[in-house]
């Protein structure tokens, strides 16, 4: 990106806006599934279905038919499949509920996934420094889920398996971005997703029953679609490697909305495995950020 085109302010409040905008959806969602009973597939449908009809004009800017114009429909559908199931996996999390401190720092492992995943499956060389590095991560993520603990849930590594899901999703962009343009990846990413969660919402559909649970939903949706927003704007007005770094602000916000609306307060260990898998995170996208330069 060109120095003009580089606008550090600009790209690191999109950036905090997107996470702002992620921490109010996850206490939305939570007070949904936990305060008024609602399935966490039913709350994943309505939400990105309320985000698909906000964010419709800005795909008219990218020309949906233009953009829908593949050779690799199945690997696309494929791809919005892995995320749908993360979604998934993510709101189920949420709806049990684990504390929003534990599931939003073990999502930081996701860039820890994908790097073993383009070792192993795209055959990139990795090396013993990310390797390393990664290896760290998942250090930091044992410290924060304690399995060794009488306190452990399997519940614990829904957050986990989102992060999974989530970083063969970003593989198979990475995979596909070779080929079609980023506008493709953004509307079928859009355009696959509501239907995909309906298949999953049918078997266990509940109607929500009170104008409060659905004002609460269609806040969720436009939430959703103005975090989605900003950070294709944060990415499109400043270098990636300054932006990344302020999407690790998404902790600390969680952290606070997670306290303000169910009053649960992080143990200390949550900051040291979050500081480990930051650290390892960083680490791994300054490697990649030199390599691609």
């Amino acid at each position: 990106m060109s120095q003009q085109h580089h606008h550090p302010i600009q790209g690191a409040s999109w950036m905090l806006t997107a996470g702002l905008a992620f921490a109010i959806v996850n206490s939305l969602a939570q007070i949904a599934s936990i305060n008024y009973g609602l399935s966490s597939t039913t709350v994943a449908f309505i939400q990105y279905g309320v985000a698909l009809l906000v964010i419709l004009p800005y795909l008219k800017t990218l020309g949906i038919r233009q953009s829908l114009r593949t050779q690799h429909f199945g690997l696309h559908a494929f791809r919005v499949f892995l995320s749908v199931i993360g979604i998934q996996l993510w709101l189920w999390a949420l709806a049990y509920p684990v504390p929003i401190w534990q599931g939003i720092a073990l999502l930081m492992t996701s860039p820890l996934f994908a790097t073993v995943g383009s070792g192993l499956f795209l055959k990139e060389k990795v090396g013993i420094a990310r390797w390393g590095a990664t290896l760290a991560g998942f250090a930091g993520a044992m410290i924060i889920l304690e399995p060794w603990s009488d306190e452990f849930s399997w519940a614990a590594l829904l957050p986990v398996g989102a992060a999974f899901f989530w970083a063969c999703y970003s593989l198979m962009v990475k995979k596909l971005s070779s080929n079609d343009s980023p506008s493709t990846m953004v509307v079928y990413l859009l355009v696959l997703i509501t239907p995909f969660n309906l298949l999953l919402a049918v078997p266990e559909w509940q109607t929500p029953d009170s104008i409060a649970l659905w004002g609460i939903l269609l806040f969720a949706g436009c939430m959703t679609a103005l975090a989605q927003w900003a950070i294709v704007k944060a990415y499109s007005v400043a270098d990636a490697s300054f932006v990344q770094p302020f999407d690790h602000a998404k902790l600390p916000l969680n952290v606070l909305a997670g306290w303000l609306v169910f009053s649960w307060v992080p143990p200390g260990r949550l900051w040291l495995g979050a500081a480990i898998i930051i650290a390892s995170v960083a680490f791994i996208t300054r490697w990649e950020a030199k390599k691609s330069s």
